[in-house]
């Protein structure tokens, strides 16, 4: 199947356009052969018929006929002076089929002409008119047979497109092999890298080195190498990612029985006699419960069997609430951040309870944090309002705003950490939740007057 292939193609092709090439040469040639030929035919005549008029008339009927022979034509008729007179003639063998005038032709009607007397192939008798060379009269015309005009009209024709073709095959087979060696060749040493670089796209060794001195393919290889470089680099850091992922699965196993403990050590603080004990053992509880959780998604997360989210109806405030409480327990002593809720107490929606409160969590935490590490005082709030057949919650801080990088890759593992320490998980998770319920977690704005983060989750029924 070698005309399937780019090659085939192109020497097919190649070849079909060169014939056609040829034949718009073929044709005008064909036409100028013609009109040669019938001038040669005319000036012979012209020739013999001077010679008859230097001798007065007074020659042989047999040297007549051979001047004639000799100019190819059965009669010759010269017309000098306004006087047309016969000069010379011969027994015409038919009637005269078609008549000629090489006078002023075009160049349609010689090349009609010329295609008509070439697949002609019935023996005419024609006649032809043409001016006299070197202005030796007015008019010259002549009667002449049609079949030698064919038969060198068709040796020529030949001749042509043996030549033609010779040219064609040559012509392609050079550009089949240029081709070959400037676009094919370059082609499948393309083709050979991708098949070896997808053996093993984690062995750099195997990515492309572009060499190809054509533009087109040249910035092909680039991209392709680009591509395969940014593929490998993203191999490395997955693998590192399942890497890491299997150690925090065991670390959190690990962490998941510590919790366990100090959750009933917990439970026995809260039967102290101390009121403020008393009151601080419940955070305590509901802290090390949620860690637990946590370990236990992280768990089954790390076996990608993270469980949908539980539905049911929540009481927006008291979670948010929730959520200012544990982190007004987290600051420091010396905190400079206020804490603002305003949020209806009697909005609420469906969702999973624990999940959300990681996600307000995660936002509020990251806020206060960015305030804290700027020294000056600010404040985070926390509001939340209906919109058609959502819940908004918009968690606004007076910070320093987000870096450029971390917001470049707010989204992305292990690249969107804001704070020195970081690594750029708590966004990723808390994305992941929301999506989770069906919602969005978007960046409203961050800049030197702070950010502004908001969720969209759908209210259910």
């Amino acid at each position: 199947m070698f005309f399937r292939t780019l090659s085939g193609r192109f020497l097919l092709l190649t070849i079909i356009f060169v014939l056609l090439a040829e034949v718009l040469i073929f044709v005008p040639s064909v036409a100028r052969f013609r009109e040669d030929y019938l001038l040669t035919r005319l000036e012979r005549a012209q020739i013999a018929s001077l010679a008859l008029l230097a001798s007065d008339g007074s020659i042989s009927d047999k040297l007549a006929e051979e001047l004639l022979i000799n100019a190819g034509v059965y009669n010759v008729v010269l017309r000098r002076d306004a006087l047309r007179e016969l000069v010379l003639s011969s027994p015409v063998p038919g009637p005269i089929s078609a008549t000629y005038d090489l006078r002023s032709p075009s160049p349609y009607r010689l090349m009609l002409d010329a295609m008509q007397a070439l697949l002609d192939r019935e023996a005419r008798v024609i006649r032809v008119f043409g001016d006299p060379v070197r202005e030796a009269g007015l008019l010259i015309e002549v009667t002449m047979d049609s079949e030698p005009m064919r038969e060198e009209m068709v040796e020529y024709a030949l001749r042509i497109l043996l030549l033609s073709l010779a040219l064609s095959l040559a012509v392609a087979a050079l550009l089949f092999f240029a081709v070959q060696r400037l676009i094919v060749m370059p082609m499948r040493r393309v083709v050979v890298s991708m098949a070896e670089y997808g053996k093993a796209p984690e062995d750099a060794r195997r990515i492309i080195v572009p060499a190809a001195r054509v533009t087109e393919l040249r910035e092909a290889e680039e991209v392709l190498a680009q591509m395969q470089n940014d593929l490998t680099q993203a191999l490395r850091q997955k693998e590192r990612l399942a890497q890491l992922g299997g150690a925090v699965a065991r670390i959190s196993h690990d962490l998941r029985n510590i919790l366990s403990t100090a959750t009933l050590v917990a439970d026995r603080i809260e039967s102290s006699s101390d009121p403020a004990v008393t009151r601080a053992a419940p955070k305590l509880v509901g802290a090390l419960s949620r860690a637990v959780n946590l370990c236990e998604s992280t768990l089954a997360f790390g076996k990608a069997e993270e469980p949908p989210p539980k539905l049911s109806r929540v009481a927006l405030r008291s979670l948010i609430n929730e959520v200012v409480d544990s982190e007004r327990l987290a600051a420091k002593a010396d905190s400079p951040v206020e804490f603002l809720v305003d949020v209806p107490a009697t909005l609420s929606l469906r969702a999973d309870s624990e999940q959300l409160f990681r996600v307000l969590s995660n936002l509020t935490r990251n806020a206060r944090q960015a305030i804290e590490a700027a020294g000056t005082p600010g404040s985070v709030e926390i509001s939340a309002y209906e919109q058609e057949a959502c819940c908004v919650i918009r968690v606004i801080d007076t910070g320093p705003g987000l870096p450029p990088r971390a917001r470049e890759n707010l989204f992305a593992a292990f690249q969107g950490g804001a704070r020195k320490g970081g690594v750029g998980l708590g966004l990723v998770i808390a994305s992941e939740l929301v999506r989770g319920h069906g919602g969005k977690l978007e960046l409203v704005r961050s800049d030197d007057e702070g950010t502004e983060f908001r969720v969209s989750l759908p209210q259910g029924s």
